[in-house]
């Protein structure tokens, strides 16, 4: 029992350094694409309790949006607040294609893990 928990604790680590690794990528391409990721970070942990994203990740993208945030353009930036992000939390609204992105994230990190 003790190996087969290690195997899936393995297993999500990868998955989430996968999910990571894509997500540093898309949004040094488009600084716009860190809201997304952070309100999808906010909704795995905060509602699923299942983080897609370590704690220090989920701060880094709050400080980018704070420090770019008069020139960030995305349809849900209205949902990010100055405090929240300083505060390095999020407690707004999911819309719905926020909660069917955090299970398609999910399961393409099981699929490529």
């Amino acid at each position: 029992m003790i190996g087969r928990e290690m195997t899936l604790s393995k297993r999500k680590k990868r998955a989430k350094d996968d999910i990571e690794t894509t997500m540093l990528q898309i949004c040094s391409d488009n600084i716009n694409m860190y809201v997304p990721w952070y309100i999808m970070a906010a909704y795995a942990y905060y509602v699923d309790d299942d983080p897609i994203l370590e704690d220090y990740m989920f701060d880094r993208m709050a400080t980018k949006i704070l420090d770019n945030y008069d020139e960030i353009e995305h349809v849900h930036k209205h949902l990010l607040t100055k405090d929240a992000l300083t505060a390095g939390t999020y407690l707004g609204e999911y819309p719905s294609r926020i909660k069917g992105a955090v299970y398609d994230i999910r399961h393409c990190a099981d699929v490529v893990s």
